[in-house]
């Protein structure tokens, strides 16, 4: 009669090409993944935004206290204060996202007084990252910008 051949046995486990495809579909979603990420810190526009904002919360409070109020700028960050007594009290500090530096006037520290009339020296505050820089414009009417 007939002869039975051998049955082979598939054995289990997954081919190189498999685990190829794999590799490639693991890689690509880690990639994907990678570039979506923000910034450590946030970015550095929305940085100078925060700074923009309690600037002009600075500004306000200059006004609707009639005390001078200053913003403090230095490399570890920047303090709101007001004059109380003939002395400055520190309200809050703000530290900076790693690796932001800042710069008025060629100083990385300076003091930005709003009077009680809202108004200030004009300044300039620029903001650096690496190679990306933003500016925040403080004008003498006590106006505060981010240039974009």
């Amino acid at each position: 009669m007939f002869a039975l051949a051998p049955v082979r046995r598939k054995e289990g486990g997954f081919t190189l090409i498999e685990l190829m495809v794999v590799l490639v579909i693991i890689g690509l979603t880690t990639a994907a993944v990678m570039l979506a990420l923000p910034e450590a810190g946030g970015s550095l526009a929305g940085e100078a935004d925060r700074f923009a904002a309690r600037t002009r919360a600075a500004r306000d409070t200059a006004i609707l206290e009639s005390r001078t109020v200053a913003v403090q700028i230095g490399r570890g960050g920047y303090e709101v204060a007001r004059r109380e007594h003939e002395a400055w009290r520190t309200e809050a500090h703000f530290g900076w996202a790693q690796r932001t530096i800042p710069e008025v006037g060629g100083s990385s520290e300076a003091s930005i007084r709003f009077d009680s009339t809202g108004f200030s020296e004009p300044a300039r505050v620029t903001l650096r990252r690496g190679t990306e820089h933003v500016a925040i414009d403080i004008a003498g009417d006590g106006g505060v910008h981010v240039a974009r």
